[in-house]
């Protein structure tokens, strides 16, 4: 019986894991750019085009 080759195995887990974390980012690079995906539901209340204050600044 052969034996099992536990760096590869390791190898595809971390790839896997590289691989979701940058989709995640890139979802996350989206929603804050304002595009967001299709079915990303704005809150009732938040109004469309009112621009958000940075920290520190008064509006």
């Amino acid at each position: 019986m052969a034996k099992p080759n536990y760096s590869f195995e390791k190898r595809q887990r971390d790839l896997a894991k590289k691989k979701k974390k940058e989709e995640k980012e890139a979802e996350k690079r989206l929603r804050k750019a304002g595009t967001g995906e299709p079915g990303a539901a704005e809150p009732e209340g938040a109004p469309d085009s009112a621009p958000q204050p940075i920290d520190g600044e008064t509006a």
